[in-house]
């Protein structure tokens, strides 16, 4: 993913709840209720209609392109989905291990409610394993391994409303792997106002990902590179489902950002960037926000160096002459490719450094000064 909780925030979480539970017992206060403190471990199960049933007892996960077929008492390559007696159970409902409000431009949303808060939430795991996962802490932890907190959708909602977030974020890791959690919660959010938002590998079948539109207000998904191979080699995934899934998205009416890890020497090429754009304008439009991001040693890829910012302003100047007319520079605090530019008059319209607005001159989501219509969420 393009944003990252790290180790440290993620231990920190779960020591300020340890500490504030001992400090109230040392002060005679009430203890919290245990649904306010994290459990080490699987906290509860739910069955996931998601799969179908096989001979001899094993089943087919229907929720990603995977199609995991699992034998009893086995779970699918994501291992939060466990067969239990020729039935499906999700181990991650109600279960996030992280749980933070962020700036919304985090995500990255560059065309969301700038400004904004967005109660992030994931939960352990992942359906595809990127060698260069900034979250792999949770991302390819099991369940088991994690400090996990009991927060179904309702109390999510509140935890929202709390922290003053404008909106629900399903990010850090994929959020597929907790997708009924993350619809349940979907709906009690959209009926309480919130806006959802969701960072995605776009790794998802069809029929999951048709159930979640109808809450989805915005996505953005991480388009790894143009190129099958590289999916298969660095991400053990697959390039045309998550093309599959962009152009469902886009049909269905859900803001749409892309966001692009740009590696050296992995998926820097050129005429690979170059048609990454021109698939863009041609199949979601040239309206559609592309996030270049730059990429620093993680993971299983310490090996190669931060990306070249030279080579982030090229991927921007080969998307602008295609035609894309809003192109991002990310992890760059400070770029003049943070900024978000009228296509028609060139005025700056969103002025940003790193995940702080210091400007917005748009009037009802139209240009301050032509007028032209910018795309995105902006009430």
């Amino acid at each position: 993913m393009a944003e990252r909780t790290t180790r440290r925030r993620f231990l920190a979480t779960c020591a300020t709840a340890f500490c504030a539970a001992s400090a109230a017992s040392l002060c005679g206060s009430p203890r919290p209720a245990p649904a306010q403190r994290p459990t080490r471990g699987l906290v509860k199960a739910r069955l996931s209609p998601y799969f179908t049933p096989l001979p001899g007892g094993d089943i087919r996960c229907d929720l990603c392109p995977r199609h995991c077929r699992v034998a009893p008492g086995q779970r699918g390559r994501c291992r939060v989905r466990e067969n239990r007696g020729g039935r499906y159970f999700s181990l991650v409902y109600g279960n996030p291990c992280a749980l933070h409000p962020d700036p919304i431009e985090k995500k990255p949303f560059f065309h969301v409610l700038p400004g904004t808060t967005s109660y992030s939430v994931a939960t352990a795991g992942c359906n595809i394993h990127c060698k260069f996962c900034q979250n792999w802490e949770i991302s390819q932890a099991a369940p088991e391994d994690l400090f996990n907190h009991d927060v179904p959708p309702d109390a999510l909602v509140s935890r929202a409303r709390d922290a003053k977030a404008r909106s629900v974020a399903y990010t850090y890791v994929e959020p597929t792997v907790f997708f009924e959690y993350m619809l349940d919660s979907a709906q009690a959010a959209r009926a309480a106002g919130l806006r959802n938002v969701y960072h995605s590998n776009g790794f998802i079948s069809a029929a999951p990902l048709r159930a979640l539109t109808p809450v989805l207000d915005a996505a953005n998904i991480d388009l790894k590179a143009f190129n099958d191979t590289f999916y298969r080699e660095h991400c053990q995934g697959e390039l045309a489902p998550v093309l599959a899934t962009l152009t469902a998205l886009q049909r269905a009416g859900v803001h749409l950002e892309i966001t692009n890890l740009v590696i050296p020497t992995l998926n820097d090429d050129p005429s690979q960037i170059r048609d990454l754009c021109l698939w863009v304008r041609r199949e979601l439009g040239p309206e559609t926000p592309l996030h270049f991001s730059r990429f620093y040693p993680l993971y299983k890829l310490k090996n190669l160096p931060p990306t070249p910012v030279t080579i982030l302003e090229r991927a921007r100047a080969t998307a602008l002459a295609i035609g894309l007319e809003y192109v991002y520079i990310g992890n760059v605090p400070g770029h003049e490719g943070e900024n978000t530019f009228c296509p028609r008059c060139k005025r700056l319209l969103i002025e940003r450094s790193g995940f702080m607005v210091r400007g917005v001159h748009l009037q009802d989501g139209r240009c301050g000064a032509c007028g032209q219509p910018i795309p995105g969420i902006w009430a």
